[in-house]
């Protein structure tokens, strides 16, 4: 499995095969938005009422539910607290390379009931790690440890070029006690990740 990131929520996994893009975002934040062929799509905010996103290449997965992939399991829980009439928001455990995934996406407060149950001791968490207007840094880390991930996976920080304000991760690592892993991306096996004590935190460069 190979991670890359690109700002904000957007990661690119590349799993068998097979290409998964979350949260894509606009050139208009600042930043180059990812390109190339994604065969999922995946986004953990959704306006409401939703529009039907089509394309030839990707299947667009919004909302609660389950989805199988090829290979690739995906269940999406509801995060009815900090979603609105405008906009809902959404929590997913992907399995890929027997690798379980939690991407937290726009988090801003508390993860669900059934989000923390069915993330309870995931491989590789996602977790906005810049703070406000997203999960407090503080809080953010007291999650990691409740969860109690092999490797924590920072985003929606500040980076260069990003045009909304906001902290950077330093103050997420300070929390979690941690020196973070810093690199352009990160390739990761199951053994690999048994083989990991602890928690780790990784940040990636764009």
């Amino acid at each position: 499995m190979i991670i890359n990131w690109y700002g904000e929520g957007c990661f690119k996994i590349q799993t068998g095969g097979l290409t998964l893009l979350t949260d894509p975002f606009e050139s208009s934040t600042g930043l180059t938005p990812a390109r190339g062929k994604n065969e999922v799509v995946l986004r953990t905010l959704t306006p409401w009422p939703m529009e039907i996103e089509k394309s030839d290449e990707s299947q667009y997965i919004s909302g609660a539910g389950e989805y199988e992939i090829q290979s690739i399991e995906i269940t999406g829980f509801p995060q009815q607290k900090e979603s609105s009439e405008k906009f809902f928001k959404t929590a997913y455990k992907i399995t890929a390379e027997d690798i379980k995934l939690g991407l937290l996406g726009h988090l801003s407060d508390e993860l669900s009931a059934e989000a923390m149950q069915n993330l309870q001791g995931a491989d590789i968490i996602f977790i906005p790690g810049g703070g406000k207007p997203f999960i407090s840094q503080e809080k953010a880390a007291k999650l990691i440890k409740q969860l109690g991930p092999k490797i924590v996976m920072a985003a929606f920080f500040k980076v260069p070029g990003l045009k909304r304000t906001g902290p950077d991760w330093k103050s997420l690592a300070e929390e979690m006690g941690q020196k973070p892993e810093v690199s352009e991306k990160l390739t990761i096996r199951k053994k690999e990740v048994m083989e990991q004590k602890g928690t780790k935190l990784v940040v990636l460069k764009i």
